[in-house]
């Protein structure tokens, strides 16, 4: 039985480049069954622009946070045993047939429960990209005719992620709401507790671009804090291995140490580092958990006036 696809969007401060990614979706070969928007505050979706569309759309009220947002979208999905539900971040940039794609990639294979795509460009690892930008580097590189090599993987990428309702809804599996705000990691914690029930992978049917944005994120501070304590958490839920937390904890620390020295202006890598510190801190006293940033100030200053 072909398998219905079911957009997940959870959104804050990225109002409008929101509405160029619901835009995208409506001119998809094949339209999502239902788009489910949760966004932080009624005013990070542009409603009337988005109904505009003529997509399916349901708008899911759910306190602040990734995790929170996404896990009260699958609650409205959690009577469903057949169907796929793509979560999607606010700023991921689809190719016209990675609905199709999806769709047909779960139906030909029953054994793959996660898939995530081919991110032709990531501005998460970089000053981010422009909406133009992300446009243009789509339509460059997007082919329809790339072989469908498709790879196993540890844990699927968050930003575009698609994962078989039926395991979902038989272990009830959610995302980690100890995961606050911008819910780092949220996405191989999600994965690891689905391994057990099928396969994990990566289509290169499967295509988009990522821009990255640094509106919505984090301030430099929380998750350099994070940094620390959301791999620390996963090792000790085991859904993370010692060895992949420590070596991600130790890598992160290390890149903060030495972008310090030279900044990156899209990047607040002083204020991660500073996080770093506070969380070893807390390590040593026995009181490390990633809920702690919630008690940082929310006003911090970051290089560019952009979050890190």
């Amino acid at each position: 039985m072909k398998q219905p696809v079911f957009v997940a969007i959870a959104t804050a401060g990225r109002r409008e480049v929101l509405t160029e990614t619901l835009a995208l979706l409506s001119r998809q070969t094949e339209r999502p069954e239902t788009v489910y928007i949760s966004p932080a505050t009624p005013a990070d979706l542009d409603e009337a622009a988005a109904r505009a569309l003529g997509l399916d759309l349901v708008v899911v009220p759910s306190r602040k946070g990734s995790c929170a947002q996404r896990n009260a979208i699958l609650d409205r999905l959690r009577d469903r045993r057949d169907g796929v539900v793509l979560f999607l971040d606010d700023d991921f940039f689809l190719a016209p047939t990675y609905v199709a794609e999806t769709s047909r990639l779960f139906t030909n294979d029953p054994g793959i429960v996660l898939a995530s795509g081919l991110v032709h460009a990531d501005g998460a690892v970089g000053p981010g990209l422009s909406v133009p930008e992300a446009h243009a580097l789509l339509a460059a590189r997007f082919d329809g005719a790339i072989p469908p090599l498709v790879e196993p993987v540890y844990n699927g990428y968050g930003c575009n992620m698609a994962v078989r309702l039926a395991a979902v809804n038989a272990r009830e599996v959610r995302f980690d709401e100890e995961l606050p705000l911008y819910g780092w990691l949220e996405d191989v914690d999600f994965s690891r507790r689905l391994a057990g029930m099928g396969r994990l992978v990566r289509s290169h049917a499967l295509q988009g671009v990522h821009l990255g944005s640094k509106r919505g994120r984090s301030p430099g501070r929380r998750l350099g804090y994070s940094q620390v304590a959301n791999p620390w958490h996963l090792i000790r839920k085991r859904t993370m291995s010692p060895r992949r937390g420590l070596v991600q904890i130790g890598r992160n620390i290390l890149a903060n140490v030495w972008k310090s020295v030279s900044p990156e202006p899209w990047t607040d890598h002083r204020g991660r580092l500073r996080g770093n510190l506070v969380a070893l801190a807390d390590l040593a006293r026995g009181r490390l958990k990633p809920s702690n940033v919630l008690n940082f100030e929310t006003a911090e200053t970051v290089p560019g006036k952009k979050s890190g």
